[in-house]
């Protein structure tokens, strides 16, 4: 791989990153008007009719043909555009303020969700180095929200319910971004579209079974002008911005690289609390200095080992492939 698609799909890893963990504080006032099967109902479909257009442009109708792969399609959608979009929503909802940090907290989970999945379901055991690139991100988060006091944790033990939902989101969104390296043949544009569609097709379904049972009420249109601003900022930047980026990046660096990058969504939320009011301490700067400092040594060991043998670069395939 040439040095510089190392550095646009880690530019394009960064921009998604940042732009989700951005979001977290747009959703905390969305949230308070609007349930989130519809909040991601009204978001994705305005997303997806964009991304329909873009394709149709970009590539023509053959573009959305299916290939005999429209049940993997359905299935990675709605990991990522109902099961993460939704429950993570909800999550937050219930567990009010501070759902905001904690939602992006958990989003620094995935890339240990990841190597989890690739043991257990492809036998398949990441390089040292992704492991300690992981561990020491994970702990540079930690330090940032938890500011050294462990009593933070104690504090989850009554938002189970909240945290479950949160973490089968997160689970969603890895399932998800592993799963477009089935695509590879496919542009990013055009993986990015359909999983969208598809996936917005099922929460819109879903939104319209629970309307109809009752547990959820259609948003008047003074709630929907209450939040336009909120939505607006989520269908562009987290929405068709970050969507893109992210899988433009995964195709480039593979997902056990890509999703490293996950752990500066909850620094990127923790700056825009301080720029809200929020007080800097030593474990925010000391943490964000660890997150940094993985993702340099993870990206340093990646390209000294593209350097080795044939054996190894052999082996880096093998992992490239599996994820």
């Amino acid at each position: 791989m040439r040095r510089n698609q190392i550095v646009v799909g880690v530019i394009a890893c960064l921009i998604a990153s940042m732009s989700w963990g951005a979001m977290f504080p747009v959703a905390d006032h969305a949230l308070e008007y609007i349930n989130p099967l519809y909040f991601s109902t009204i978001r994705y479909g305005a997303v997806s009719i964009v991304l329909v257009i873009l394709l149709w442009m970009k590539e023509g109708k053959k573009a959305f043909r299916l290939e005999g792969k429209g049940k993997l399609l359905v299935f990675f959608g709605t990991m990522a555009f109902t099961v993460y979009n939704v429950l993570v929503f909800l999550g937050q909802m219930l567990m009010g303020k501070s759902g905001v940090m904690v939602a992006s907290i958990m989003e620094a989970l995935m890339p240990m969700i990841s190597i989890a999945i690739l043991w257990g379901y492809k036998h398949v055991k990441p390089k040292k180095y992704m492991i300690s690139s992981m561990i020491i991100a994970f702990v540079g988060a930690i330090f940032v929200i938890t500011k050294g006091d462990m009593g933070f944790f104690l504090t989850l033990k009554h938002n189970l319910v909240s945290l479950a939902f949160i973490l089968i989101g997160v689970i969603g969104w890895v399932i998800y971004t592993m799963g477009g390296q089935t695509f590879n043949d496919w542009s990013t544009l055009r993986y990015s579209t359909l999983t969208c569609v598809f996936g917005t097709a099922v929460t819109g379904i879903i939104t319209m079974i629970m309307t109809i049972q009752g547990v959820v009420s259609v948003p008047s249109t003074e709630t929907i002008f209450a939040i336009k601003y909120d939505l607006l900022f989520m269908m562009t930047l987290p929405g068709i911005v970050a969507l893109l980026s992210w899988n433009y990046g995964v195709k480039i660096l593979s997902s056990i690289n890509g999703i490293l990058f996950i752990n500066f969504v909850p620094i990127t939320t923790l700056v825009i609390m301080m720029i809200q009011g929020y007080n800097v301490t030593i474990f925010d700067i000391v943490g964000t200095l660890l997150v940094i400092s993985a993702l340099i040594w993870n990206n340093i060991c990646q390209r000294r080992e593209e350097n080795t043998s044939p054996q190894v670069m052999h082996e880096e395939e093998e992992l490239r492939q599996a994820v």
